[in-house]
C-alpha cells in the first residue's frame, strides 16, 4: 500500500453509532410514539405523533420525487426546511431545535468505540482528515457533544468537509465527493495517498475506489454495516482493509 497523507471518513455507521446506519429516520423506527408525543408537547404541537411521521416522510419523498424530476439521482433535503412546511413555523430557531430533539428521540447517536483516541493519534500523526458524509445541520453537534469540540476543532480540515444537506445531493454522489477531491487536490495530495473508510460498500467503497483512494470498509457495528451484495459493482469491488474497531486504522496507517 502506499504511504497515507490524508484520510476521510463516513459519520453515521463509521464515527457514531446509528440504529439507522445513516442520516435520517428509518420508518421502522419512527413507532416511539410515547417519546415523540412527549416532544411534541414541549413545543405546543397538538398533533398525534403517528400523524406527525406521517407527514415528515411524505414531505421527504415528495421533495426526493420533485428532485429526481430534475434529473439529480440521489436527491437530499434539508430536514429543517421539511419541518418548516410540515410544522407551519416562521421561527427557524424553534423548528432546529425540534428536528434535532425529535431526530434523536427516534435515531440516537453514540460514538463508536475508540473514536476520541483515533482522531487524537491521527492528528498529532499530522494526517489530514476530512468527512464526507449524509447529513443534516446537527450532525455536526455530535462531535461537539462526544468529543468536546468541533470537526474543525478536532482537526477536520474545513474546505474537505462535505455534508450532503448543503448540495442537494446524497452519496453516492459524485458531486459529494468530487468537492472533496478539489479540496485533496488544491492540498497537492494525490489519489493514492488518500484513504476513505465508510461502513456502506454502495454509498462508501465504490465511490472512493473509483476515484483512485485506497479504501478502508467498518465492519464493527453489524447494525450499519451495508454489503449490498445485490449490486453488481459492489460484489466486484474490494476494499483494501476491513477493520471491525476504530483503532485498528492506528496500526495499519504509519
Amino acid at each position: 500500500m502506499r504511504p497515507i497523507r490524508a484520510i476521510i471518513f463516513d459519520i453515521y455507521g463509521t464515527l457514531f453509532i446509528s440504529r439507522s446506519g445513516d442520516i435520517g429516520t428509518a420508518e421502522a423506527m419512527a413507532h416511539k410514539t410515547a417519546r415523540i408525543r412527549d416532544v411534541c408537547r414541549r413545543y405546543g404541537v397538538d398533533e398525534p405523533p403517528e400523524r406527525i411521521t406521517q407527514r415528515l416522510f411524505k414531505g421527504i419523498r415528495t421533495a426526493h420525487e420533485r428532485r429526481r424530476a430534475s434529473g439529480i439521482t440521489h436527491p437530499e433535503i434539508e430536514i429543517d426546511l421539511i419541518w418548516k412546511k410540515v410544522l407551519g413555523w416562521k421561527d427557524n430557531h424553534r423548528i432546529r431545535k425540534f428536528a434535532l430533539e425529535y431526530e434523536w428521540t427516534v435515531n440516537p447517536c453514540y460514538p463508536m468505540p475508540g473514536l476520541d483516541e483515533t482522531l487524537r493519534v491521527l492528528r498529532r500523526r499530522g494526517l489530514t482528515m476530512g468527512l464526507i458524509s449524509n447529513a443534516q445541520f446537527f450532525t455536526p453537534l455530535l462531535f461537539r457533544l462526544f468529543l468536546g469540540a468541533s470537526p474543525e476543532e478536532l482537526g477536520f480540515t474545513p474546505d474537505l468537509i462535505v455534508y450532503s444537506y448543503q448540495y442537494g445531493q446524497a452519496k453516492p454522489a459524485n458531486k459529494l465527493f468530487a468537492k472533496c477531491r478539489e479540496g485533496l487536490r488544491a492540498q497537492g495530495l494525490f489519489p493514492v495517498n488518500i484513504v476513505y473508510i465508510g461502513n456502506d460498500m454502495q454509498n462508501d467503497i465504490l465511490p472512493a475506489s473509483k476515484l483512485g483512494w485506497q479504501t478502508v470498509l467498518f465492519a464493527g457495528d453489524q447494525r450499519s454495516l451495508r454489503l449490498r451484495e445485490d449490486c453488481a459493482d459492489c460484489r466486484r469491488t474490494r476494499p483494501d482493509l476491513v477493520i471491525t474497531d476504530l483503532r485498528e486504522l492506528l496500526d495499519w496507517i504509519l
